[in-house]
């Protein structure tokens, strides 16, 4: 028995799906779409997951190659007609940086070849072949499971006069392409300092940006309808995954550094609004602790003035009882001494 480049990756894949198919079984019928579709994408993000340290790698020599714009530009011009110096003096200043300007491509690179084992699972399953951990039963069930009436081994060009697939088929590469489009669009507008955006580099980059979707319109009809839904998973992944990059750590010198910052000093200044709003109402919850004092002396002060007014002295608190003394018999019957 021979084995082929690609098969430690067709059972890889095989196995993931399938342990995810038997998870979904639980809840979905498990020859329905769902339950073979939600393994489909459940495959994605276990790759796409795999791969976060290479894209952390790719900002990195993102953000290095827009830092660098400057001195690649210095030496382009220097020596612009000395194509062999220029590029030794490239990539020595690539070398001293640890900058890698192919870092850009790599997660695309590692995901190729999960994509053509998958659509190679796929494409077994169609016709009813075990490949991998994937036995001849399921995928026998994974080829009629069908996502929105569509069977998802069956292609635009296969679909022999299926209008689900026809439909659902296009549907998916036109998300496909705009999502491409999008990135790409977010990622150059954004992301992207003027030096850079002018080098050669992002010339070629800007022209890719409307030829790839082309390629995916073109491509995308040759492929199973669980493999476009793979390829949109993964690009829907891309994209959010970009918004969030863009968002967080702009590349320096960019349109999105400036909004970065400008979000910051918004903050800053309601953060400085609510602690000035909080800060008289704090003074205001600490004047309570002295009325009391204040109304207490107010109202004795108020019980002293009355207590002069009539004459009378102030009840002495607490004590013995004084008993009332008596007049004397003279003054109780109105005679005065004898003279």
């Amino acid at each position: 028995m021979t084995v082929g480049l690609l098969d430690p990756l067709y059972y890889a894949v095989s196995w993931i799906i399938v342990q995810f198919h038997k998870l979904f079984s639980l809840f979905f019928d498990p020859n329905g779409g769902w339950a073979w579709g939600l393994s489909i994408v459940c495959l994605v993000l276990v790759i796409r997951a795999a791969l976060i340290p290479l894209f952390v790698k790719q900002i990195k020599s993102s953000r290095n190659m827009a830092i660098l714009q400057p001195k690649i530009k210095e030496i382009q011009e220097k020596y612009k007609h000395d194509r062999e110096r220029q590029s030794q003096e490239l990539m020595k200043l690539y070398k001293e940086t640890g900058t890698n300007p192919f870092a850009s491509c790599l997660p695309i690179l590692v995901q190729m070849p999960f994509f053509f084992a998958l659509y190679a699972v796929l494409n077994n399953a169609a016709h009813g072949k075990a490949i991998g951990v994937l036995d001849a039963q399921m995928a026998h069930s994974a080829a009629n499971a069908r996502i929105l009436g569509a069977p998802i081994s069956a292609s635009f060009l296969s679909a022999d006069g299926q209008t689900a697939v026809q439909v659902l088929a296009v549907v998916m590469i036109i998300l496909m392409s705009l999502s491409q489009f999008y990135t790409q669009r977010q990622l150059m507008t954004k992301n992207m300092t003027p030096e850079a955006l002018n080098s050669p580099f992002m010339q070629q980059q800007k022209m890719l940006m409307y030829v790839f979707p082309v390629i995916f319109a073109v491509s995308g009809v040759y492929f199973p309808i669980g493999v476009l839904v793979y390829w949109l998973t993964s690009n829907a992944w891309t994209m959010v995954q970009q918004v969030i990059v863009i968002r967080r750590m702009p590349a320096p010198g960019s349109q999105a550094e400036k909004e970065m910052k400008a979000r910051q000093e918004a903050k800053a200044r309601r953060r400085a609004e609510r602690a000035q709003a909080k800060a008289p109402v704090q003074t205001k919850a600490a004047e309570p602790a002295s009325t009391p004092a204040s109304t207490s002396g107010g109202t004795s002060g108020a019980a002293g003035g009355r207590s002069s007014t009539s004459g009378k002295a102030p009840a002495k608190p607490g004590g013995q009882r004084q008993q009332p003394t008596r007049k004397p018999r003279s003054k109780r019957s109105g005679r005065g001494p004898k003279r």
